[in-house]
């Protein structure tokens, strides 16, 4: 069955039908990963958003239990130019058209993701559409519908929850939290309490906490409430903070700088970013639609640690004067490189030496 790609400008591009029958918006962006489809298909980062794949096949080795990023498909639709026809993983459960169907998922494929690709590239990203007919008003309802703010609140946890063992106490905010950041705290001995993104100061100190990370999650950061820049005002004092993708850019913004949307964002695991302070270069995960605004640096007590190569955006943070810093990559990678998972280790040594 046909079934159309509607740009927010205008520009349609024509494919055939996979996974749930349905229709569904939601601002377009491309991954440029060889693999990892299913860890980013459940990437709560990706909430709201039309995934679409740049590498040409995808689907090929299935869906298993051990590679979700949280409980279930969080993208409103995905774009392949490929979906494999054989299937084959000794891990396997499913197929990826199953998975859609069962979670009920529209998608297309046999569309050109690189002519798309380019277009977003130029155009910037935009609203899109997943139809099976385009009618006289399709357009004007695509252009005219919400912009979806506040992801966070419909993704992350409402309640706290343990992830116990008998290491250092990390309290983890949640703010789309993805499940391999958990399993490297994990793999670090961690005693992992999980809370709400609207968690006070008052109300982590009583975890009694070693250290507090600040995890990824969707959207504008600006649309986060201003009474979360206040905690980590607060926490960043107490004890030693980490802050990951949107954690880094709230950790930023709670200590004066700002955040920017950008062209066409990062999304895939090839970006190569610079550590400042060693010279060297890591390849990194990456997520994000907004970035830390260089400018907006210059009257705050941050220091720039990591930039990105290509386009020298804002990668890395730390204050001057407290334990805190953040990142705007995924050291935990998944999926992706695993040259910059030394950060968690660093992030416990800090809590060490805190102590």
């Amino acid at each position: 069955m046909k079934r159309y790609l509607l740009l927010e400008d205008g520009v349609v591009f024509e494919g055939q039908a996979i996974g749930a029958n349905q229709t569904t918006t939601g601002e377009l962006v491309f991954n440029t990963g060889m693999s990892g489809y299913q860890e980013s298909l459940t990437d709560p980062s990706y909430s709201g958003q039309i995934l679409m794949f740049t590498y040409p096949t995808i689907g090929n080795y299935g869906i298993n239990s051990n590679d979700l990023e949280s409980a279930k498909i969080r993208t409103r639709g995905i774009i392949v130019n490929e979906l494999t026809r054989e299937t084959a993983n000794r891990k396997m459960r499913m197929t990826l058209e199953e998975y859609l169907a069962q979670q009920n998922i529209p998608g297309i494929k046999g569309i050109d993701t690189r002519a798309v690709t380019k277009h977003i590239r130029e155009a910037g990203v935009m609203r899109a559409a997943i139809l099976d007919e385009i009618k006289s008003n399709s357009l004007s309802t695509l252009q005219s519908s919400p912009v979806g703010h506040n992801q966070v609140t419909n993704i992350a946890t409402k309640n706290a929850y343990p992830n116990p063992a008998d290491g250092k106490r990390v309290v983890v905010i949640d703010f789309g939290l993805k499940f391999s950041i958990l399993r490297e705290l994990g793999k670090r001995n961690c005693d992992v309490i999980v809370m709400p993104p609207d968690s006070t100061a008052d109300e982590i100190i009583k975890c009694n906490p070693d250290g507090v990370l600040l995890s990824n999650g969707p959207g504008d950061p600006s649309d986060i409430d201003d009474n979360v820049l206040s905690m980590i005002r607060t926490i960043q004092i107490k004890y030693p903070l980490f802050g990951i993708c949107l954690g880094h850019q709230l950790f930023a913004m709670a200590n004066g700088a700002t955040a920017k949307k950008m062209k066409f964002g990062h999304r895939g695991f090839n970006h190569p970013v610079k550590n400042l302070e060693s010279g060297r270069i890591d390849f990194t995960s990456q997520n994000h639609g907004y970035a830390v605004d260089k400018h907006s640096l210059k009257e705050t007590e941050l220091l720039v640690t990591h930039e990105e190569i290509n386009d020298h955006t804002i990668e890395g943070l730390k204050h001057k004067k407290f334990n805190a810093f953040s990142v705007q990559f995924h050291p935990d990678a998944a999926p992706g490189p695993h040259d910059a998972n030394d950060l968690f280790d660093q992030f416990i040594e800090m809590i060490e030496q805190h102590n």
